[in-house]
């Protein structure tokens, strides 16, 4: 049988609706937002105000034109480093980034942003003193990711956001690896500026993503071009979200966001993340129990679907070739985009076998899984 357990890179499959709204919004729509004053137009700019709105109110964003749909939760960090950050200002982040942070941060300090990754244990997690300690008066941004795409280590986010509020900066959280898994409230936490892909946790397509940026904060925008309003003016509109979203959106995809949007409400989101704990549960007994693996992360408390592990004597690329040559078994190997959360937990520069489970994977795909990978090290 075909077995997916690499839900932390995308969510496969998407729920049937989502595939059905796409299908509507191509055939039935099929013109762009906010172009037209025509009735096709029209119907379009539903779509993306319903999906908009109701993304505001799953993430607690009050006023949902403060919330940007972008292509990805890369697109969504792009635009508030570079949207927010000038020469001399001062950064805090940590040593466990996927690249979509890492490397607009490192960029940034080409040009003139100071920046401090501050170390994690060996389970990939940071504390909330750390995060103090490296503060400095010209500290503009606390950037960090939720939850790691290797180890699904969890990072204290709530604390981390009095921090950085306490110390008069703005707070920034890659939530690709949580949002659809752990409950956020934007509002609730602290957090300035959240970034989140719509092809995850979120059941939407490839393509889709969010920025949702607070009240008072206003960003340059990363591109600029037609809004589809105000013309006449060379210069990019000042109000939210037009300021953000230049170009035609892809209404499909977001009309395929909302429709996953809804069934993780239809579900519950807490249904969701007990049943994608279970199989986690279930995935670190297995390996546990296997002499020769060596696990990464937390194996108990509070964490993500990511289980990244090493077997002694085994190349880990050469685990996940014949995962899917020889059982049709589909997870990731290597780096995942997140060279330094390796550095940090020991598994550079060969990297990790990573196993995701999702919503969708079942009892038995673990349980395969942990028999296949008994046979191939036998």
């Amino acid at each position: 049988m075909s077995v997916f357990l690499d839900n932390a890179a995308t969510s496969f499959p998407k729920p049937d609706a989502v595939y059905q709204a796409m299908d509507a919004a191509m055939r039935e729509v099929g013109v762009a937002p906010g172009r037209g004053g025509y009735r096709q137009s029209l119907a379009a700019a539903r779509i993306v105000f319903e999906a908009r709105s109701a993304l505001a109110r799953f993430f607690g964003v009050s006023d949902s034109s403060r919330l940007v749909f972008t292509h990805s939760a890369t697109e969504s960090i792009n635009i508030a480093v570079f949207g927010l950050l000038k020469p001399g200002d001062h950064v805090v982040s940590t040593s466990v980034e996927h690249n979509a942070l890492s490397r607009p941060l490192h960029l940034a300090a080409k040009r003139g942003v100071e920046v401090t990754f501050v170390p994690s244990d060996t389970c990939g997690v940071v504390s909330e003193q750390d995060i103090a300690r490296a503060m400095r008066p010209n500290t503009r941004l606390v950037a960090l990711a939720h939850c790691s795409n290797v180890t699904g280590a969890v990072q204290p986010i709530a604390e981390i956001a009095r921090v950085a509020r306490q110390g008069g900066a703005l707070f920034l959280v890659d939530a690709a690896q949580s949002a659809g898994f752990f409950p956020i409230d934007v509002e609730q936490i602290g957090i300035d500026l959240l970034a989140a892909p719509g092809h995850k946790g979120l059941y939407g397509p490839p393509g889709t993503g969010i920025l949702a940026v607070a009240p008072g904060i206003a960003l340059e925008p990363l591109q600029v071009g037609g809004t589809g309003g105000s013309a006449s003016n060379p210069e990019p509109p000042e109000q939210m979200p037009e300021r953000l979203e230049s170009g035609t959106i892809n209404t499909p995809a977001i009309a395929g966001l909302k429709a996953g949007l809804d069934f993780i409400e239809a579900t519950g989101l807490d249904v969701i993340r007990a049943r994608e704990s279970t199989l986690v549960d279930q995935l670190l007994d297995g390996l546990s129990g296997i002499p020769a693996v060596r696990l990464y992360g937390p194996l108990k408390g509070e964490r993500g679907a990511a289980v990244s592990f090493n077997v002694e004597g085994h190349d880990p690329a050469a685990l996940g070739y014949l995962l899917d040559s020889e059982y049709d078994i589909s997870v990731r190997v290597g780096l995942h985009c997140a060279p330094d959360v390796h550095r940090s937990i020991g598994s550079f520069p060969e990297g990790t076998v990573r196993v995701s489970p999702g919503f969708f994977n079942t009892d038995s795909d673990i349980d395969f899984f942990i028999k296949a990978l008994r046979e191939i090290i036998s």
